[in-house]
């Protein structure tokens, strides 16, 4: 059997408090797991389960006592290094206009495939993790999965909620068929309009150096730049085996700028930016 993974990626952040959940299931060879892995804005933890525990029924997801799906999060664990227990329910989903993949998601074979399930939704109620109480009232939320084998070898991944919207941003060599390509997948939602950025679309990366990454298409322009990473290490699958770490600073310092014909449409720089580099880091 070859390496296979799957799991979602669930962001819900305050004003002050940033917590991300990612629950998978990964088989690579005769050997299958399923594990829960937390991120906050100061640690990150690994929970591995037996195989057995993981059941999976449309948009919902099980791993032992603990819920993942569209309508919330409902976790109960217990171990030597991590205690979580609490419940977070969603408001309703903001999802995409049509697949982040777009063609791709019918090219066989792909070592990886994006998801984007919801990039805004209202989070409400509260997870205490290892006697911290993350209290979520009036927060925001997002959702995206992946699955296939592995994480690109090289990539930038980056999301953020502002004011009056939200974008995604992923840039990743691609190898496909004998041969690599830079594949870009990134969204926009801005003041209540979807603005598609993507390799499919004719986007193009301009420059990418040092957590920075200017990309076009057309007569739009997206550039992202990291300014203070606050990583934490978190697991990834290579050939379905989660064996790869990772780096992710799940709030940190961030420039984002959009334009439009040459006009600025947002320019800003946060501290609750989420952000992977793995490019020529």
């Amino acid at each position: 059997m070859h390496g296979f993974f799957y799991g979602w990626y669930f962001k819900c952040q305050s004003d002050t408090q940033t917590l991300a959940v990612i629950p998978a299931v990964h088989n690579a060879g005769s050997r299958r797991a399923c594990s829960i892995q937390m991120i906050t804005d100061d640690d990150a933890w690994t929970v591995t389960f037996s195989a057995d525990e993981f059941q999976r029924s449309g948009r919902k997801i099980l791993i032992g006592e603990n819920r993942f799906g569209e309508k919330g999060i409902q976790m109960d664990i217990s171990t030597p290094q991590l205690t979580v227990r609490g419940k977070l329910d969603f408001g309703p989903l903001c999802p995409l206009k049509y697949d982040i993949m777009g063609p791709f998601a019918f090219v066989p074979f792909m070592e990886c495939r994006h998801s984007v399930w919801s990039m805004r939704h209202a989070v409400r109620g509260k997870v205490s993790v290892n006697g911290r109480e993350y209290s979520f009232r009036n927060a925001q939320g997002y959702w995206e999965g992946d699955q296939g084998r592995s994480f690109p070898e090289k990539y930038i991944w980056t999301q953020c909620f502002f004011s009056g919207g939200s974008l995604m941003l992923s840039v990743a060599d691609i190898p496909m068929a004998g041969f690599h390509f830079t594949g870009i997948t990134g969204v926009i939602l801005w003041r209540g309009k979807e603005y598609r950025i993507a390799t499919y679309l004719g986007a193009r990366v301009i420059r990418i150096q040092n957590g920075m990454v200017r990309v076009i298409q057309g007569n739009l322009e997206l550039d992202v730049r990291l300014i203070k990473a606050s990583a934490r290490s978190l697991r990834a699958p290579a050939n379905g085996d989660m064996v790869r770490t990772i780096r992710e600073s799940a709030a940190c310092q961030a420039f984002y700028r959009f334009r439009k014909k040459g006009r600025t449409l947002f320019a800003f720089e946060t501290d609750r930016a989420s952000f992977e580099s793995e490019y020529f880091s």
